[in-house]
C-alpha cells in the first residue's frame, strides 16, 4: 500500500471486497490490470439470484487488504457507471494518470500540487465511465 491508513472495528466483520458489475469483461480486466497493476487470482462462472454471472477475482493489493472484484452478468443491460466511485492509492499520480490514458480511459479531474489536504488527487474514468479516485500523500 502507498502509506499507512488508521483501521478499526466494532464488530466481528471485515470488508473482504468490492465487485464492480461491467458490460465488456474482458476490456475491463485490461484496463484495471495495465493501469492498477491488480493481480488475477482465478475466474469465476456462476449464478446470483439465478442470474448467471463471469467474474475475475483479484489479490488484494496488500496484505489483508479487500479483493477487488470485476463481474459480468449474462444477458444484462449495460450497468450504470455513476453509483460508487473506486479510490485507489498511489506514490507516483503522474505515472497512474499517464496508464489511464493510455488504456483508453478518461482524466476527469486533478488537483493541485499542494492540496491543502496532503494528498494530490485524481478523478479518472475507466474504459466503461466507472470513476475512480486516486490519491498521493504529498511530502
Amino acid at each position: 500500500m502507498a502509506y499507512e491508513i488508521p483501521h478499526g472495528r466494532t464488530l466481528d466483520t471485515d470488508f473482504m471486497f468490492t465487485k464492480l458489475l461491467v458490460d465488456d469483461l474482458e476490456q475491463a480486466a485490461a484496463f484495471y490490470t495495465s493501469v492498477c497493476g491488480v493481480v488475477e487470482m482465478h475466474r469465476v462462472e456462476a449464478e446470483i439470484t439465478g442470474r448467471k454471472v463471469s467474474e475475475i477475482v483479484y489479490m488484494p493489493t496488500y496484505q489483508g487488504g479487500p479483493m477487488f472484484i470485476l463481474a459480468k452478468f449474462h444477458g444484462a443491460p449495460k450497468p450504470a457507471n455513476d453509483e460508487v466511485i473506486l479510490g485507489f492509492a498511489t506514490k507516483d499520480l503522474d505515472a497512474f494518470v499517464a496508464r489511464v490514458e493510455a488504456a483508453g480511459g478518461r482524466i476527469l479531474e486533478k488537483s493541485a500540487d499542494d492540496h491543502p489536504s496532503g494528498f494530490r488527487h485524481a478523478f479518472v474514468s475507466d474504459t466503461e465511465g466507472n470513476v475512480l479516485q486516486v490519491s498521493q500523500a504529498i511530502g
